[in-house]
């Protein structure tokens, strides 16, 4: 296979490397959810789900921020998946002007979907560089999380 300028480009740094990884990952990814007929899900979309398996009483207000967006375009990723059936508002039981936000049993049997499409992906990556060098670089980027955050929990969240 040649070369691409991705190979031979000094430019691209490794975080902007994996960047660009993270894209090509989430592309294949969609590209899956796609071929099975799935909802248009945008990446917004998953960052939520795994906030809301996480926290099951959360508030559109929470999840906000959380995803680091107005409580206006969480409202509006909200309805979209409650359309879907992804997920039910429920009343809040202290604060009447709130809903608390839940997965359906189709949410959660989407993030189980989730979880093996991103297992695809990650084979995938192995068939281009080999089963031991993608072992090496998960514990290699864990080592790195845990040298910049200790034993903190990292929030899954987009970065806008």
């Amino acid at each position: 296979m040649a070369a691409d300028r991705h190979d031979t480009d000094p430019t691209p740094q490794v975080p902007l490397l994996l960047a660009i990884a993270y894209r090509a990952m989430t592309d294949h990814f969609h590209a899956r959810l796609a071929e099975l007929g799935r909802e248009p899900l945008r990446p917004a979309h998953g960052y939520t789900f795994r906030y809301l398996a996480d926290h099951p009483r959360a508030t559109t207000v929470d999840l906000a921020a959380h995803l680091g967006v107005t409580k206006q375009a969480a409202s509006k990723t909200v309805a979209e998946l409650a359309d879907w059936g992804y997920l039910r508002r429920e009343p809040h039981p202290t604060d009447r002007r709130a809903q608390v936000l839940a997965l359906t049993e189709r949410g959660h049997d989407y993030l189980r979907l989730a979880d093996r499409l991103w297992s695809e992906v990650e084979r995938d990556l192995a068939d281009v560089v080999g089963a031991d060098r993608v072992t090496a670089l998960g514990r290699d980027l864990r080592a790195y999380i845990r040298h910049v955050y200790g034993d903190q929990p990292v929030p899954l969240r987009p970065v806008w």
